[in-house]
């Protein structure tokens, strides 16, 4: 090729660069319409179409908000066919919220209920300055301070998983399992809790079962008290102010759980050291974390996609906070959870045959 360029070469490397600035103009698209949801799930503006089709004006007498700002978020929604715009005979648009898309944005018992999402987002992004500031010096940034979105909106997306697939889908998977907790008393320990939805999915599929639920985050245990009590379940679900890694914690129990929570943790080797010992002879230790793949691939899947991405801007610099730190980030391996596992005092880990998109569920052997 001449150095003054021109070919097939030049075409080809034309056409990628273009596939990658429309990607770049799509992923704005997307940002746009994720912080848009977050508008109408904190305003109240969905739960407001969800009365019917309704003017601007309607809309924001309904949810209390101004009529202009309103109008323009509807418009935005409307172009972006996330909402059905109709005009009426007397000029009038009127605005409708499909109702395939009111269980996605408003169906707190759904499977695909994503509003969460949405708010999770916003509570991670809330800090990209100090995420900067953490990247030149290697300092963490505390998961309280990630506030209030970050911590509902991670309970918000678990809950209708775990008030669902547990009974339904997930312990039943595991047959010692199942029987262990539905054939007789048991005690489990949910390590990591965060707003309990895990431990409340547990005590009501488990009749029987006796769960004490602990949580590092101060904020967090507060949330998971008040659902536990609106759930009429406090004399079987205890929540706990307690660090996983602390060798002050103690008890004796049938079952122990970790929930999406072990790739967060400061000192994971500790944490499943605590897990080990408060296990009873024959009880089941369980951890559930992200389906990523089992090798560094790229590009990547989705999954790869999504997992790093929470892992730059939150679960790696969050368990950075604290020192020493493993420094694990969302994409945790299942060879690195064996390393831990091993280190901890286990003798290996079994995957179990639990199907879900998100999570890998595993088993650790004393």
């Amino acid at each position: 090729m001449s150095a003054q360029g021109g070919g097939a070469g030049d075409a080809t490397d034309e056409a990628r660069r273009d596939a990658f600035a429309a990607r770049i103009l799509q992923s704005v698209l997307g940002a746009f319409d994720l912080f848009s949801v977050y508008l109408g799930e904190r305003l109240g503006l969905y739960a407001a179409l969800a009365a019917g089709a309704a003017t601007p004006a309607d809309v924001a007498d309904r949810a209390g908000c101004d009529a202009r700002y309103v109008r323009e978020w509807l418009e935005h929604q409307a172009v972006s066919g996330l909402l059905e715009a109709h005009a009426t005979d007397g000029g009038a648009r009127r605005y409708a919220l499909p109702p395939e898309h009111a269980e996605v944005l408003l169906a707190q018992d759904s499977l695909s209920y994503l509003a969460p999402v949405a708010r999770l987002a916003a509570g991670v992004l809330a800090v990209t300055p100090r995420v900067l500031d953490a990247y030149r010096t290697g300092a963490g940034i505390p998961y309280a301070d990630y506030g209030a979105d970050m911590r509902e909106g991670q309970a918000g997306a678990n809950r209708a998983m775990f008030l669902e697939l547990i009974a339904r889908e997930w312990f039943p998977a595991v047959p010692d399992l199942h029987a262990r907790l539905r054939d007789a008393p048991a005690r489990v320990a949910d390590i990591g809790c965060g707003a309990a939805w895990s431990s409340i999915g547990i005590a009501r599929a488990y009749p029987h079962a006796l769960v004490d639920a602990f949580d590092l985050d101060e904020a967090s245990v507060d949330l998971a008290r008040a659902n536990v009590a609106a759930h009429g379940l406090d004399e079987r679900v205890r929540v706990q102010l307690a660090d996983a890694s602390d060798p002050a914690l103690a008890g004796v129990y049938d079952v122990v759980t970790v929930f999406e929570a072990l790739h967060d943790m400061a000192r994971p080797v500790a944490a499943l050291e605590t897990v080990r010992r408060i296990l009873a002879p024959r009880g089941f230790a369980l951890v559930v974390d992200e389906r990523v793949a089992e090798e560094f691939t790229a590009p990547g899947d989705d999954i790869e996609r999504l997992m790093y991405g929470w892992s730059i801007f939150h679960c790696l610099p969050s368990s950075r906070a604290e020192t020493p730190s493993a420094a694990t980030g969302t994409v945790m391996r299942p060879a690195t959870l064996r390393a831990y596992a091993q280190e901890a005092g286990f003798k290996d880990i079994e995957v179990l045959p639990v199907e879900h998109e998100f999570f890998r569920f595993y088993r650790l052997r004393p």
